[in-house]
């Protein structure tokens, strides 16, 4: 069933703890302000009341662990992030997961992958962001888990991280795509090598163009899968496109060319679930971030220019 048959459920997720700046947990307030659920009721949606998963504060909480900084109120959030995306999906509905930084989609993929798993099935991934996100505990130079979360999902580093629905791997590497990286630690490179993704570097973009990255990239993502989830990192985009977010890197992916990887993901009709991360309003410029943001969900759920 394509997702314009469903209505959508928007999960706020308020967390922070995975990364070093503070103030990604007010993202999800941001989006709500510049309208995302009216938004996507333009579109002809039904959009449900927003539930919210229950984060702790940092300043309520130490870090036993240097390695895997909050390990554990981040499994914490993340099971239950998890068994709320597996029961919206259940339940016939599409579930938009706003953040919050991006050790949410530990959660959010386990939960979509566990719902497509009842039936036999696979799900592919497109992840959208400036890093890799694929540093383990081991490797991180910083601990901040927000820089390890893909690397879970395909169940290397922490068994518990890497196994929260139950079983691990939650997707499969031939069946996961990351776009737009232009800033990757030492070590991490090692393991994206290793690990069978497909990548497309900002190089690629410049040289290939995004309609063929969109095209090899959704290649990828829905062969052999029942579907694909998005887990788009604001700071993919650009900074002068997303000036609001704590881990801008220069020279990234345009405003058009970010509309049109969401575009062609909705084109398909085999998008299943997004999630939206990264986004910091303390460090944005009158909300046009949020604004902005707004504006590419309405894409990936399909509005068009004509």
């Amino acid at each position: 069933m394509s997702i314009r048959d469903q209505p959508i459920q928007i999960i706020s997720v308020p967390l922070d703890l995975g990364a070093s700046r503070r103030g990604t947990d007010g993202g999800p307030s941001a989006l709500r302000v510049a309208g995302l659920g009216e938004g996507l009721r333009r579109l002809g949606y039904e959009v449900l009341t927003d539930v919210d998963i229950d984060v702790p504060a940092m300043e309520t909480r130490e870090t036993a662990s240097k390695d895997a900084r909050f390990k554990s109120e981040i499994l914490a959030v993340c099971t239950s992030l998890a068994a709320k995306t597996k029961e919206t999906m259940d339940a016939g509905r599409t579930p938009l997961v706003i953040g919050g930084d991006h050790s949410i989609a530990m959660g959010t993929v386990a939960g979509v992958a566990a719902h497509f798993r009842e039936r036999g099935e696979d799900i592919g991934l497109i992840w959208f962001d400036a890093h890799g996100d694929m540093n383990l505990p081991a490797t991180s130079p910083t601990g901040n888990i927000h820089g390890m979360p893909l690397a879970h999902l395909l169940g290397r580093g922490d068994p518990e991280l890497a196994g929260i629905a139950g079983f691990t791997p939650a997707v499969k590497p031939e069946n996961v795509a990351l776009i737009g990286i232009r800033d990757i630690d030492q070590g991490e490179r090692k393991i994206i090598a290793e690990s069978g993704i497909t990548t497309f570097t900002m190089r690629d973009i410049d040289e290939l163009g995004m309609r063929e990255v969109c095209m090899r990239a959704i290649d990828t993502v829905t062969s052999g899968t029942a579907g694909f989830h998005v887990s788009f990192d604001v700071d993919g985009c650009d900074p002068s496109v997303i000036p609001g977010s704590g881990t801008l890197v220069p020279g990234g992916v345009n405003f058009r060319e970010a509309h049109q990887l969401l575009e062609n993901c909705a084109d398909t009709e085999r998008m299943t679930s997004m999630e939206v991360v990264e986004l910091n309003p303390f460090l944005d410029q009158a909300n046009v971030s949020a604004e902005r943001t707004v504006m590419l969900i309405q894409s990936a759920f399909g509005r068009s220019i004509l």
